[in-house]
Formats: structure tokens, C-alpha cells, sequence
């Protein structure tokens, strides 16, 4: 499995043809204590850039963008019930989403890990 990184703080982490994707732990502790997630229907098709769910915060709202194109297969709907799981585990058990993957050529487009790490060091 490997796990890429985009520049809204979003990761992708690709097994086959599925890739899961949440926020990264650097955008939970921007956002703090979140208190609402909307997450998006299975079967949605999403494009690249495309606002794929919202999570908001006592501090802000913000949005969850698609890394890469795909369709979505299902949704964690744990974080709708308990969305203070997001700042337990934001790469982890407190995923967003899971998408069959469109375009696996975009992949290249986004970070590694040691990639994503110098890029949040220097904002």
C-alpha cells in the first residue's frame, strides 16, 4: 500500500484499484476539535479537485478535496457519528472516503511522504 500526499493536506493511500482517503494530522491540528464531518454518497463520481466532504471545527469549516479522479465506494460513516474520532486518528481509523480509482496517471502529480513533510516545514 502505498500513501501520497496533496497540497490541501489530503492523503491517498492506494491498494489496487481502491484508494482511501483522509486528512492529513498537520490539517487536523490547523482545524482542532472537530465537531461535524458531511461526508459524500457512495457512487458519487468525483474529479480531481473536486470538494469530496467537509469537515468542520470549533475554530473553521473546511473542505476535503479529491486528490485524483474516481468514484466513490464507500464512506465512514463512524465520522458522522463521532467526529472527534478525526482528531484521534486522522491518518488512520478516521479516514473519509474510499474511491475506486479513475486515473491512476495522477498519482504522480502528488508527494511522498518525505516530500509531503518538507513541503508542510517550509509553510
Amino acid at each position: 500500500m502505498t500513501t501520497y500526499y496533496s497540497k490541501d493536506h489530503e492523503w491517498i493511500s492506494v491498494d489496487g484499484d481502491v484508494a482511501t482517503i483522509g486528512i492529513t494530522s498537520y490539517a487536523q491540528e490547523q482545524l482542532g476539535d472537530v465537531v461535524y464531518v458531511e461526508l459524500p454518497e457512495s457512487g458519487k463520481s468525483l474529479s480531481q479537485g473536486d470538494e469530496a466532504a467537509v469537515v468542520e471545527s470549533v475554530k473553521a469549516a473546511s473542505e476535503v478535496y479529491a486528490p485524483i479522479d474516481g468514484e466513490v465506494v464507500e464512506a465512514n460513516d463512524a465520522l458522522a457519528e463521532e467526529p472527534a474520532k478525526v482528531n484521534e486518528d486522522p491518518e488512520g481509523a478516521a479516514w473519509f472516503l474510499k474511491i475506486k480509482v479513475g486515473n491512476a496517471d495522477q498519482l504522480t502529480e502528488l508527494m511522498d511522504e518525505a516530500g509531503y513533510k518538507a513541503y508542510v516545514e517550509a509553510l
